[in-house]
């Protein structure tokens, strides 16, 4: 059983209190600032000529004498010195890719921005746009991953040797395994590509500021230092030139998690016009023309002993990475993660993984929740429930005979992924037992009077969050993140201001930070105020992603607040004629015994009372910024098992599900409640990869879904009630022993659903292995089965 956390109580309003989010009162309001809401005197708005096929090479292009002054080219942006997009990997053989902000005399996928139109209005600058013909010369295309890497395939890039981004290999020869092994179960499993789908897409506003001679760039961005350092690289500008400010931001999921070429085109027509301009990015833009991501193609095989104990993985993985490398990321972050994380969570000794990197004619692959944590899970967990099938036993016990046992805690698995702590066989057997697994076995057995059937799935991975500067440097991207800092400053009243680089788009920042700053110091909640997703306020930082943000700038909050704490004891002290040892701050007041002097009265000292002040004061004064990294690079391992019920009508191929139990551990839970959300969130999000959520392409690279009439998501009711089971097993590196939670929702969910479909179709022979498991994946399956038959 996973101990439980002593950092925070849940009393009050600091680490573990569930404090109802200070964002909601004016989000819920209509009060929030998003980049639709933002209108600047003169500000024009801009609209995209896209390219309408997936492969060919630009001959012309026509633009009407009346609008030559409001249309522009890359041949506009090149002459102005602007710089295409290099997002390289430092990994050995990466092929580079370019991307023009605007298409260089090629297209490469439907939706390629190849032209930029100006006017007063979006629907003018659209009319603008359909005005402007270009003439392509097609090119023959890559539609799909596997025929792209087959010889004599079209080159996306035409110096390049093949359509491979990079090719990686993990672990060693396992001949000898696979050779012996009582029990070999091979699978070949795919999930589909997805859009991520944000409930605000993405928007950007640009202007040049004259005041201080900056560029300022207003972005939905998970990421405003990152994006700062991209536009220094493709516009020729100093970073402080360059002012990134992100507002109130509708969702990201890694979508906004990277420099866009829009930004850079919005950009450099600010600067050229020296007027305002705004791009905002429609439902159609971001289903067709948007990165896309987590389609994976697995050849796998497990090997085990004849009690299902895991002796060996081997696996050849594929991943759509499209026609370019997305910046800052790179287009192999998803499949060099794929080699070093699918063993998961449990524990054997050998083990080979190949990966490749694809180069296709469909738009970039993007790190989407989850970062190709859900297409292992998905493959793993399938190959768990088959090696249990092969040795006839439940699911869950092979489950049990393969996770790392919590006496092995910290734990190095086969690819040297350090295991922080936790207890993962706990949380199956806490997973069978809520779902009640023997209830739905009888009625499986007892059968459905409507003939559906019914099905039990489960699915436990591991969530490797926060992870440090050597993970990503191992994995070669550019962007590798170190020291996370944060500004803490108590303002003249006796208030805290906090200051971080990470930006929240859902995560509740304003209120989680506060409760860190409230533990150490106990200034009221509504006394701190956060500032953040502003790169001419805030300290440097990589971003909000990897659900890096509590263990890295909550670490780094509570460190600043813990040195603040130690100068406002010493103030105290010297205030109340009081020696320094014998002082406590609590409940934002220095007591030494019944005497007390508030945080309030130490401030008053500071800004208008100096002369008070002892003589051999901290010359900071009340104001520091303090770096945090935690005690492992490795960062730490978030868990769950997610359980779920499921009947599927073999007749349509319907799934409906029945019930849905998570237990997790997320080591402490700052808020509980923002904790619960987060899951209830990914969970969503993870059925909609289950069942429903598929952007298809047919053979010319044509996006066949275009609309939400065709690219189905979940809704109220397609998900289901979820109940969540806290287990908390601190983790011995982090503040509090805090772990990532943001992902982790959205991984288990394919797999969980998957197994249970699988379980229920198992009296017809039927083994579905593809994501989104729709009514028709299904009854091809079934039909398939009765064929064969």
């Amino acid at each position: 059983m996973g101990e439980v956390s002593t950092a925070g109580s849940g009393a009050g309003s600091g680490v573990g209190a569930r404090v109802r989010r200070k964002e909601d009162d004016r989000l819920l309001r209509g009060r929030g600032r998003f980049v639709g809401d933002i209108a600047l005197v003169g500000m024009k708005e801009l609209a995209f000529v896209r390219s309408p096929v997936a492969h060919a090479t630009i001959t012309g292009i026509e633009i009407p004498e009346e609008h030559r002054g409001a249309v522009f080219t890359w041949a506009d942006l090149a002459a102005g010195g602007v710089k295409p997009i290099r997002a390289v990997s430092g990994l050995p053989g990466f092929k580079v890719s370019e991307q023009p902000a605007l298409a260089d005399g090629k297209v490469r996928f439907v939706g390629e921005p190849v032209a930029v139109c100006v006017a007063a209005t979006r629907a003018e600058a659209e009319d603008i746009a359909a005005s402007v013909f270009v003439d392509y010369a097609e090119l023959p295309v890559n539609s799909d991953m596997l025929e792209a890497v087959a010889p004599g395939a079209p080159k996306v890039h035409d110096h390049w040797p093949d359509n491979v981004f990079l090719e990686t290999n993990v672990g060693g020869n396992i001949a000898e395994i696979a050779a012996t092994a009582p029990v070999k179960v091979s699978r070949t499993i795919r999930t589909a590509r997805q859009c991520m789908v944000p409930l605000e897409g993405k928007g950007v506003v640009a202007h040049w500021d004259r005041h201080v001679e900056q560029l300022v760039l207003t972005t939905s961005t998970q990421m405003p230092h990152i994006v700062r350092a991209g536009l220094s690289e493709c516009l020729d500008l100093d970073q402080g030139l360059i002012r990134v400010v992100a507002p109130d931001v509708g969702g990201g999921f890694g979508w906004k998690g990277l420099l866009q070429p829009e930004e850079i085109v919005a950009a450099w027509i600010a600067m050229r016009l020296d007027r305002p301009v705004r791009w905002t990015e429609d439902r159609r833009e971001h289903l067709v023309a948007a990165a896309n991501a987590r389609e994976h193609h697995y050849e796998i095989t497990a090997y085990a002993d004849a009690r299902g104990r895991l002796l060996g993985i081997e696996a050849d993985a594929w991943v759509d990475a499209g026609a370019y490398s997305v910046y800052p990321f790179s287009a192999c972050l998803e499949a060099a993660q794929v080699g070093s994380i699918l063993p998961g969570p449990y524990d054997f000794a050998h083990y080979r993984c190949r990966t490749f990197s694809v180069c296709t004619n469909k738009p970039p692959i993007v790190p989407y929740r989850g970062v190709a944590r859900t297409g292992v899970c998905f493959a793993m967990e399938q190959m768990i429930d088959a090696v249990a099938d092969a040795v006839g036993r439940e699911p869950w016990q092979v489950r049990l005979e393969n996770l790392v046992p919590p006496e092995k805690m910290p734990f190095d698995n086969v690819t040297k992924k350090h295991f922080d702590s936790g207890d993962y066989p706990e949380s199956v057997r806490r997973a069978v037992a809520a779902i009640e697994l023997e209830g739905w076995r009888a009625r499986q057995k007892a059968g459905e009077a409507d003939g559906r059937l019914i099905g039990v799935g489960f699915a436990t991975y591991c969530e490797q969050s926060a992870h440090g500067t050597a993970v990503y440097h191992g994995w070669g991207i550019p962007m590798v993140p170190g020291h996370e800092q944060a500004q803490a400053r108590i303002t003249p009243d006796g208030g805290l201001e906090l200051r971080v680089g990470v930006q929240s788009h859902g995560q509740s920042m304003e209120t989680t930070f506060a409760q860190v700053a409230h533990e150490v110091l106990g200034i009221p909640l509504e006394k701190i105020k956060l500032v953040h997703g502003d790169t001419g306020l805030t300290p440097y930082s990589t971003g909000t992603w990897g659900s890096r943000s509590m263990v890295m700038a909550g670490g780094a909050v509570a460190t600043a607040c813990r040195t603040l704490a130690e100068r406002l004891r010493k103030i105290g002290a010297h205030l109340m004629q009081a020696g320094p040892d014998g002082v406590v701050l609590k409940d934002g007041a220095v007591t030494a015994g019944p005497a007390a002097v508030t945080i309030r009265e130490i401030a008053h000292t500071w800004y208008r009372a100096p002369q008070l002040l002892p003589a051999d004061v901290d010359r900071g004064g009340l104001e520091v910024t303090a770096g945090y990294k935690p005690g492992s690079d490795h960062g730490t391992f978030s868990y769950a098992t997610h359980a779920v019920a499921v009947a599927v009508d073999p007749e349509i191929g319907q799934v409906e599900i029945l019930d849905y139990v998570v237990v997790e551990d997320a080591g402490t839970m700052v808020n509980p409640m923002v904790v619960d959300g987060q899951i209830y969130g990914g969970v969503a999000q993870g059925v909609g990869t289950a069942l429903y959520e598929r952007m298809p392409y047919d053979a010319e690279g044509q996006p066949l879904a275009s609309t939400f009439a065709d690219y189905l998501i979940p809704g109220f009711t397609e998900v289901p009630h979820v109940r969540i089971i806290h287990m908390l097993t601190p983790s011995p590196y982090t503040e509090f022993g805090v772990k990532g939670i943001g992902e982790g929702g959205a991984i288990a969910p394919p797999a969980a659903i998957c197994n249970a479909i699988n379980d229920a179709l198992k009296p017809l022979g039927v083994i579905v292995t593809n994501a989104p498991m729709t009514p028709e994946v299904i009854l091809t399956a079934i039909a398939g089965e009765r064929g064969a038959a």
